[in-house]
């Protein structure tokens, strides 16, 4: 099974003829060019896909797209605000390197003890949170300039200083 990554999500309709809003985190202005599907969770673990027809840049973080099949303002409406998700292959393509999206799958490393892979990356205004499976249950680990130690782009590893304390909150 393709492992999926979540890259955003349909922010809004656009125009009379179904286009829609894709607000995304992959770090860099993108047509998404070659992107042939996008996929939308309808329940859990079960994802749809849907085909591009189109895509256009709208500005860094949002493109239009438009979808096979989806050709009113109405249907188009049904389907925001949904999380859009890709295959692991094309998020690879398309997430810049230097975008805290791209530490989707790296393990997360605190004090040579390996806490997990990262499932989800939240960006918020003054730090990074990264999603782990820490014994089983969600962490969510703050990371940010005086947390992170260093990113080992070769091996998929985030390297962490966590404040004392703060994993004994999830275990």
């Amino acid at each position: 099974m393709s492992q999926y990554f979540k890259i955003g999500k349909l922010a809004a309709s656009f125009g009379l003829k179904g286009e829609l809003v894709l607000l995304h985190s992959l770090g860099k202005k993108t047509t998404l060019k070659g992107l042939e599907t996008i996929f939308i969770e309808a329940g859990k673990d079960n994802f749809m896909p849907y085909f591009i027809a189109s895509t256009a840049i709208k500005n860094d973080t949002e493109v239009y797209v438009k979808l096979e099949g989806i050709d009113s303002k109405e249907t188009a409406r049904k389907l925001t605000p949904k999380e859009v998700w890709i295959t692991e292959e094309d998020f690879k393509k398309f997430a810049a390197s230097a975008a805290p999206i791209s530490m989707l799958g790296f393990h997360l490393i605190n004090e040579d003890e390996d806490l997990g892979e990262i499932i989800e990356v939240i960006e918020q205004p003054h730090q990074v949170l990264c999603a782990i499976l820490l014994d089983g249950k969600e962490a969510l680990i703050p990371i940010h300039g005086e947390s992170l130690d260093k990113i080992d782009q070769k091996n998929r590893k985030v390297y962490v200083s966590l404040p004392d304390g703060l994993l004994d909150i999830y275990r």
